[in-house]
């Protein structure tokens, strides 16, 4: 496996939470790391910079705005500039916002879709080729539970996310016979800020301590009241990018708490 190892690996989103969780995975298993996130030039160097530096592998920052096709393109061209073809894609990047459909904003909704689905169609399109010629590449797609079930004033979302798993299958029967493999991986809840306002509310409107509140919040959906840790997401995208998992391909793998087996 020391070939696909030194492949140089691509994480959109991977300034924080989740995204910057696998890249740290990968860059820790060897592999070439292409960040990518909004950040200030010399933010963004310095953490490419702190990468380079812990786990002595190249690593560079794109910040292409991949809510357009052209954006995509930047990304793809600064990938292939700084560090080669990847030969592993990991498509993280997502934007959310709610309201109920019939109030739902248009430009939100294009928002949604363009980052969430639209994105990792144009970044695996345009770096499949190079994949199939070299036989070997990996496609990992961070969808969500929502990919797999809906819930309330999350329309866009939802579709986005569902969206992702159907191209997730498309792209696992197309490239079966070249050694290339497409998964989506499903989180429910995950341990990162995004989810402290909300527990913040529920303990001020329940008059309750942040532990119950989370609690609370969790448990509303998932059997198992925990949420999961962004390194755990980034150990399953580790070991589908890994020599045990090359038939595992075309799959939508929940890591939810049992939220979807009810």
């Amino acid at each position: 496996m020391q070939r696909e190892q030194q492949s140089p690996v691509l994480v959109t989103g991977s300034t924080s939470g989740i995204g910057l969780a696998i890249a740290h995975a990968m860059a820790k298993a060897g592999y070439p790391v292409m960040l990518h996130g909004l950040l200030w030039p010399e933010e963004g160097e310095t953490l490419a910079r702190e990468f380079r530096d812990s786990y002595g592998v190249p690593c560079r920052i794109s910040t292409a705005d991949i809510s357009t096709e052209t954006g995509c393109a930047q990304l793809v061209a600064d990938t292939r500039e700084a560090l080669g073809n990847p030969a592993v894609l990991v498509n993280n990047a997502g934007v959310q916002f709610t309201a109920n459909a019939c109030e739902f904003p248009a430009e939100q909704w294009q928002r949604i879709l363009s980052i969430n689905l639209s994105a990792a169609f144009y970044l695996s399109r345009d770096l499949l080729p190079s994949m199939r010629d070299r036989r070997w590449g990996r496609i990992v797609n961070i969808s969500s539970v929502h990919g797999l079930v809906a819930s309330e004033q999350k329309a866009a979302y939802c579709a986005a996310k569902h969206g992702l798993v159907g191209l997730t299958r498309v792209l696992a029967l197309e490239n079966a016979d070249c050694g290339v493999t497409a998964n989506a991986v499903c989180p429910g809840w995950v341990e990162t800020p995004l989810i402290e306002p909300q527990i913040e509310k529920i303990a001020r409107d329940g008059n309750i301590d942040l532990e119950a509140a989370r609690a609370r919040l969790i448990g509303a959906k998932q059997p198992i009241a925990k949420a999961t840790r962004p390194e755990a997401i980034a150990g399953l995208v580790l070991y589908l990018c890994g020599e045990y998992a090359e038939t595992i391909t075309g799959a939508a793998l929940p890591v939810d708490g049992g939220w979807t087996a009810q």
